[in-house]
């Protein structure tokens, strides 16, 4: 798998759920995942996983969103899980890309 594989399949997703995608934004956090990329359980988020969403939490909307507030951060969570609810496979990007847009964070990578 490749980061280009990521990007893709996240944007499928995204399109899906009649989300215009900016290409740049989701192509920056997607190469920001690294060596996840090669990884298809790594590129996927479940959403059930709780220790999982806490990695989530810390790696992704602390350090690259710059978000300490743990309320914020478990509401945002909440609604993107919401609202990738259709698909059984939840690709990362697609769900770092919801939050990054749903928090208005997109300046973090752009």
């Amino acid at each position: 798998m490749s980061a280009q594989d990521n990007i893709d399949k996240s944007k499928a997703q995204l399109t899906e759920l009649g989300i215009t995608v900016n290409d740049a934004l989701l192509e920056k956090i997607v190469k920001g995942f690294g060596i996840a990329n090669q990884s298809l359980d790594a590129s996927l988020v479940s959403a059930s996983d709780k220790s999982e969403l806490d990695t989530l939490k810390k790696g992704f909307m602390t350090k690259k969103l710059g978000l300490d507030d743990d309320a914020a951060k478990d509401a945002a969570v909440t609604s993107v899980m919401e609202k990738m609810k259709p698909f059984k496979q939840k690709r990362r990007g697609a769900v770092c890309y919801l939050l990054t847009t749903d928090l208005g964070k997109e300046s973090n990578f752009i």
